[in-house]
């Protein structure tokens, strides 16, 4: 018998290494694009809330970049006079304190002018022109002692630089809603936002399916004028409306300047868009549905609140941000609808006088801004999920 044959077994592929990730170029330039643009929309919103509750001299002498940290305020106070003094072991003495109570500063440098005034340390003691000897503490207390009785009729100034520390408040706000009317402001703003943007959704919505589900004569015309109705600016078609209301308010007997006219104005100049991208947006919704709503029995007004209106959400959501935005931050059309009473001022012209009344003042310029961006900051970010989705889907089919 012959030896016995001896199988080798075949060796086993080596395991391929792992690839590297590939880096693209591209991909890194959208991320860092994106970062600068959301930096530029953050980075100014941040610093208006920042400088909107920091203390009025700190806003006057730095930025809101450096409010945690010590600013340098260069000032001035006038002494006692000689009336003021007080005779203590044979010395005559004037006392005082330089700050204000509560100013949250302390004094670094102090002189006699303001050329020296960096040149005498807090609680050092340097001789005045008046006679005696002057020293000022961190706090601002000084003491003024002179061996002879000071006759000075008029006090001296004493330069010094002061180190303002940190200091948050809402005073600011405080000062602008109680004295400039700004709570009336807001209340009439919303008055006003809401209801325009909520009458021309749904008029806008019922208008939409009709172009996009329902067979009637002349359709296509209407898409067509609906579309041509977009490139009208506001300013152009402003006055002839205005007329119009004006004519129909006559023949009915109702007060022309109020809440009534802005409202249908809002709507007239919002429902282009409006019914343009819902109706986009309902186009591209599955035929499938449509027709087993058909076979059930549905009517359209059936079909259209029961699964219409729920599938288009993201797109009614998207036209309410843009909606709400546009009025809310609207000057022209309240100033013709509304007219200038005070009790329907709305935010945009509280600012215009808050501005022309406290120019100076941008501690309480700050506020009242940043007051009237709270309300689209909240409806933003409660919405925004919705916001590219259905804006996309209305806009590109």
């Amino acid at each position: 018998m012959g030896a016995p044959a001896i199988e080798m077994a075949a060796p086993k592929p080596l395991a391929a290494a792992p690839r590297a990730p590939r880096i693209s170029l591209g991909r890194i330039g959208v991320h860092l694009a994106l970062f600068v643009l959301v930096a530029l929309w953050t980075l100014p919103t941040i610093g208006l809330l920042v400088s909107s509750v920091r203390d009025a001299d700190q806003l006057a002498v730095s930025g809101w970049w450096t409010a945690l940290s010590a600013a340098d305020v260069q000032e001035a106070a006038r002494l006692p006079t000689a009336a003021d003094q007080i005779e203590e072991n044979g010395a005559f003495v004037l006392r005082g304190n330089l700050l204000e109570e509560d100013s949250g500063k302390t004094i670094a440098t102090f002189g006699t002018t303001n050329a020296t005034l960096a040149e005498n340390q807090a609680g050092d003691a340097i001789e005045m022109r008046d006679g005696g000897f002057i020293t000022v503490n961190a706090d601002g207390t000084f003491e003024w002692i002179s061996q002879t009785p000071f006759e000075h009729e008029r006090g001296p100034r004493i330069y010094y630089v002061a180190e303002l520390q940190p200091r948050f408040t809402i005073e600011n706000y405080e000062e602008v809603i109680e004295s400039n009317g700004m709570d009336r402001a807001f209340l009439n703003s919303l008055t006003l936002a809401i209801p325009a943007t909520i009458i021309p959704i749904v008029v806008a919505a019922f208008a939409a399916y009709a172009l996009a589900w329902m067979r009637f004569p002349g359709r296509t015309f209407l898409v067509v004028v609906i579309v041509g109705l977009l490139v009208v600016p506001l300013q152009m078609s402003l006055v002839p409306v205005l007329q119009l209301y004006n004519q129909i308010a006559d023949a009915f007997g109702v007060e022309a300047k109020g809440y009534m006219g802005t409202w249908l104005a809002h709507t007239g100049f919002g429902l282009p868009l409006a019914i343009f991208l819902l109706r986009n947006y309902m186009v591209g919704l599955p035929k499938e549905i449509m027709e087993s709503a058909r076979m059930d029995g549905a009517s359209h007004f059936k079909t259209f609140t029961t699964m219409v209106l729920p599938l288009s959400f993201p797109a009614l959501a998207s036209i309410a941000i843009f909606q709400f935005l546009w009025i809310w931050n609207d000057l022209l059309v309240a100033l013709v609808f509304l007219g200038s009473q005070d009790d329907q001022t709305v935010l945009t012209k509280q600012l215009i006088s808050l501005l022309g009344s406290y120019g100076d003042s941008w501690h309480l310029l700050t506020a009242g801004a940043f007051i009237s961006i709270v309300v689209p900051l909240i409806v933003f970010f409660s919405l925004q999920r919705y916001f590219v989705r259905g804006l996309l889907a209305g806009s590109v089919k």
